[in-house]
């Protein structure tokens, strides 16, 4: 049975990574989850100086959800290489760096102070609706997404995923948009808008009053999305949005991603990694399935 997958050229055991902004860089997970069996971490979004992140209360539970609107909190760049990296290093996993920038000129600073340092992939984040600046504007736009495409791609010695949002009309033109300015791969989809209301307070939950909504009643769309992405570029995607099982993660590989990323389930089940890997396993079993790369896209 073959689990591996190779992604913009860089091999991993299995198709089965963390999502960014729910797994940190691992430590916190370390003692319940076992990341050598992890085929790779998507770390937290990382800046190149600090950032405080939003106001409280930032975080709300919805019916098949939950709303976050943190604003990419995260110690900066420098704290990244000097204390997660040799953390992630003990294990036999790889590390993408998700990137946060508010400017293009953010992004590529981050990018080069991450050009030496020991990482296999960056992951470059257009997309996340939690930041006034930067995010929503490169994210929704084509020529703007481009730009900040290939403008990190310039200083990137790594293969540069670029992470799409789904709050757009027709994601697959941003998805074109990037591939021409140069992406190795995509990821989609980072999380949709929403806003839930305390009708006791009569007062938004969240103190920014919408955030991004994540988990599994997101799922639907986000295969979609990918399915749609798979038939319009030769991009390799990481699919990602509301996986919780085994099966889901099938949905996303049938449906044309190569890989996926688990997210809100690891803030429910600190193990769900493992879980969804082993759903994946057992399903091969019972399909005489001897290489996962053989459902990748078989949605026509």
């Amino acid at each position: 049975m073959n689990l591996g997958v190779e992604f913009c050229g860089v091999k991993f055991k299995n198709p089965v990574f963390t999502a960014s902004g729910t797994f940190n860089s691992g430590k916190e997970y370390a003692d319940i989850v076992d990341l050598n069996q992890i085929g790779g971490v998507i770390v937290k979004g990382v800046a190149s100086t600090p950032w405080k992140g939003n106001p409280a209360p930032r975080i709300a539970e919805t019916y098949g959800g939950m709303l976050n609107s943190v604003g990419l909190q995260n110690p900066g760049v420098d704290v990244f290489i000097k204390e997660d990296i040799p953390f992630l290093r003990q294990y036999d996993t790889k590390i993408i760096v998700n990137l946060a920038g508010r400017t293009i000129q953010e992004y590529c600073d981050v990018v080069e102070k991450l050009s030496d340092a020991d990482v296999d992939m960056l992951e470059l984040n257009i997309s996340c609706p939690n930041v006034k600046e930067g995010g929503v504007a490169f994210g929704v736009d084509p020529k703007m997404a481009a730009l900040v495409t290939a403008e990190v791609k310039k200083v990137a010695k790594q293969p540069l995923i670029v992470k799409l949002s789904p709050n757009v009309t027709d994601i697959t033109e941003i998805a074109k948009a990037v591939e021409a300015a140069g992406a190795d791969g995509l990821s989609l989809i980072n999380t949709l808008i929403g806003m839930h209301i305390d009708v006791h307070r009569r007062q938004p939950t969240l103190a920014r009053k919408m955030g991004g909504f994540s988990g599994p009643a997101i799922k639907p769309v986000a295969v979609r999305m990918v399915y749609q992405v798979s038939k319009a570029c030769q991009l390799p995607i990481i699919g990602l949005g509301g996986i919780m099982t085994g099966e889901d993660a099938l949905e996303f590989m049938m449906a044309g991603a190569n890989a996926i990323a688990v997210g809100t389930a690891n803030l429910l089940n600190p193990r769900a990694t493992m879980e969804v890997l082993e759903g994946i396993r057992n399903y091969m079993k019972s399909y005489n399935l001897l290489d996962i790369n053989e459902i990748v896209g078989i949605i026509e």
